[in-house]
């Protein structure tokens, strides 16, 4: 078990996510932003190409595309599939900047069978 938003914890998810299937065009660079955690605000990317998870780690990456930025508390139930990622999108509790229409696209990938299972999957090996 890895520790919720810590380096070694992205390490072991990207690992999990390297079963998931060819997505043409599901290509991305992602800044995420998690804000109020006990630990303070925390930064994390991704870079995504056609669906498969290249890097994922703590920091800031200059040249993201979207910033997706959520409070702690919703983050975390999202992580632990509590809270739908579409949904909270739609309810404003994920702010995005930059490209919309990139954050647009990807949004039905959340809804996919083996989406669904990887999230189930990293929520067991997780430690809140």
């Amino acid at each position: 078990m890895s520790k919720w938003l810590s380096q070694e914890w992205l390490d072991e998810t990207r690992k999990m996510a390297e079963g998931q299937p060819d997505r043409p065009g599901a290509s991305a660079r992602m800044q995420y932003v998690v804000t109020g955690g006990p630990d303070g605000d925390v930064e994390y990317y991704w870079v995504l190409e056609n669906g498969k998870l290249l890097q994922s780690t703590l920091g800031h990456l200059d040249d993201a595309e979207v910033t997706l930025t959520t409070g702690y508390e919703d983050s975390l139930k999202i992580q632990k599939g509590e809270l739908d990622a579409n949904a909270a999108f739609m309810q404003g509790k994920v702010k995005v900047t930059g490209n919309m229409a990139k954050v647009m696209s990807l949004l039905p990938i959340t809804n996919s069978p083996e989406y669904k299972q990887l999230q189930a999957d990293i929520a067991a090996i997780t430690e809140f």
